[in-house]
């Protein structure tokens, strides 16, 4: 147990990780449009890369805990995590050619994935020690850390950086917040817990909310990989294409952080119903109005809606679950799942009928999510 002022030092620490995870993303979503122009790569070759991101984030996902547990627990495995983050983020851009994009993405999604779970798991236990929901805190740290650095990575771009080392300036602050922030999140969980199966699927309690997660994953992986493509493929240039993700981490960073007040005022099934809609009707305007004003509003509204979605899905599995963790640990796999195999499907779609059907493909999945909350809602379950 971590006395109160350390505990306040750890709550901060753990805050900067989830930023400096959220600006490692940022960089990377505005890097997308010059790397697919470096390499001459066509939308469906894009996908491939963005499929290995997947498979090497869920290969890595899966056995994480028990990779945590065997490191030492929840901080030291967020501090080795980091470090493996910040060290092959700048990897895709490097590459010379499409294998070896395929290659490097393949590494960024396993350290994506790991240093998503041990920070998750690290706040949770900070959350339990702190005695109050805090959270939707951690989450905005992430969220405000995506748009710090998609605007770092559209100043790359106005400065005109080189294409191959668009990543590496982004990679060196990640570095510096994590080697700074790390030795201050305290222990975290170090308890040799009884492991399961590294593979398995979400309990029957929480199956529905593992479905909405994922749908609604898809559409927060589409806005960081496919939100600048989309605008430039409206003729918008670069810089300019970097508004869409910009528009959309904003709004959930005001969303995050007045979280915990919506949620006591309304109840979590109504928020997840309510921002599942508000995020599907944000996707269908910008398929529908094509136009840069129109679909930068369309994306601020996915993110206003999906904001507080992840919150208070992991609090309700927690709560129906076996146990919290194994709820947390359930829907957060099938989730990220979503996450990453979202970005290939809209490239697979954009090859064959173009960018406005892939992102209406996302469009669909969102309004799925909606549809699945509302049985959510109807069961009055908190």
């Amino acid at each position: 147990m971590l006395q109160k002022f350390s505990l306040r030092i750890a709550r901060w620490s753990t805050f900067a990780v989830f930023f400096a995870n959220g600006f490692g993303f940022g960089t990377w979503a505005t890097s997308i449009a010059p790397l697919k122009a470096m390499l001459s790569l066509s939308a469906a070759q894009l996908s491939w890369a963005l499929l290995a991101m997947s498979i090497g984030g869920v290969i890595a996902m899966q056995p994480a805990s028990h990779i945590i547990q065997k490191i030492g627990g929840t901080g030291r495995g967020t501090r080795y995590a980091g470090f493996f983050y910040a060290a092959v983020l700048a990897l895709p851009l490097l590459a010379p050619n499409l294998w070896g994009l395929i290659g490097a993405c393949a590494l960024v999604g396993a350290a994506i994935c790991l240093m998503d779970v041990a920070m998750n798991a690290h706040a949770t236990r900070i959350e339990a020690e702190w005695g109050a929901a805090i959270n939707s805190s951690f989450h905005a740290g992430f969220s405000l850390g995506g748009l710090a650095g998609t605007g770092f990575g559209a100043l790359m771009l106005w400065l005109q950086v080189p294409t191959h080392f668009l990543l590496l300036p982004g990679a060196a602050v990640v570095l510096l917040i994590v080697a700074l922030a790390t030795p201050h999140l305290g222990p975290g969980d170090t308890v040799k817990h009884k492991q399961g199966p590294i593979f398995r699927l979400p309990e029957k309690s929480i199956a529905l909310l593992a479905v909405v997660l994922t749908l609604c994953f898809m559409s927060e992986g589409a806005m960081a990989d496919w939100s600048g493509i989309y605008l430039t493929s409206l003729g918008e240039t670069l810089a300019r294409a970097a508004a869409g993700y910009a528009a959309f981490s904003a709004t959930m960073v005001v969303g995050r952080f007045f979280g915990d007040i919506i949620v006591r005022r309304f109840g979590r099934p109504f928020v997840i119903g309510a921002g599942c809609a508000l995020a599907a009707f944000g996707l269908i305007l910008a398929t529908a109005l094509p136009w840069f004003t129109a679909v930068v509003i369309g994306f601020a509204l996915v993110g206003a809606g999906l904001s507080n979605v992840v919150p208070c899905v992991f609090s309700t599995a927690a709560a129906r679950a076996s146990s919290p963790a194994a709820g947390i640990a359930e829907v957060s796999t099938a989730g990220f799942g979503g996450f990453l195999t979202g970005p290939p499907l809209i490239g697979a779609v954009a090859a064959q009928f173009g960018m406005r059907s892939g992102i209406g493909v996302i469009a669909a999945a969102a309004t799925l999510a909606a549809l699945f909350a509302l049985r959510l809602k109807r069961s009055g379950k908190k």
